[in-house]
């Protein structure tokens, strides 16, 4: 199996996460070819057998740059893929001091579902995704968050 794993990480927490990653495919037998969105050509991308995304979320939506290469990437239909982003912590209100609810941040933090708005409408099919919170711009990533990226790849299937 192949995974291509192009990520566009600013501060440097979704480059730790993608070698985390990378490092956890490895001791299942997988190879991942890890890139930098800045160095990859998205209509030029590799032959896999399942391509991850990851993108920092900035106020509730993936960083400008992640939305070009979503949008010019040219993968044949069918083609596989998962997302793994970058997050902020949701915040207690202001006011009240109350957490939001899941319901409530959903309407806020779009990140994954304009990923897979762009991705599902060039007929790829998602396999998975999943979040890794981070507790201010530049970090540090949550508590636990190793045991999160291996629970995601433990989701993605082996395929030949």
């Amino acid at each position: 199996m192949r995974i291509e794993y192009l990520h566009a990480s600013k501060f440097g927490n979704g480059a730790r996460v993608a070698e985390e990653f990378k490092n956890v495919m490895a001791a299942r037998g997988v190879t991942v070819n890890v890139r930098h969105i800045r160095k990859a050509k998205p209509t030029d991308l590799p032959t896999a057998d399942l391509y991850v995304f990851s993108s920092p979320g900035r106020l509730g939506r993936p960083i400008r740059g992640m939305l070009r290469f979503l949008d010019k990437v040219a993968l044949p239909a069918g083609a596989r893929y998962a997302l793994l982003t970058t997050e902020m912590t949701p915040r207690p209100d202001r006011n009240t001091g109350r957490m939001p609810t899941e319901e409530e941040v959903a309407k806020t933090q779009r990140v994954r579902p304009l990923m897979n708005e762009i991705l599902d409408g060039k007929g790829l099919v998602k396999i998975t995704e999943e979040r890794i919170l981070v507790a201010d711009i530049k970090g540090p990533l949550e508590e636990g968050w190793e045991r999160k990226v291996a629970e995601f790849a433990s989701r993605l299937p082996l395929l030949t």
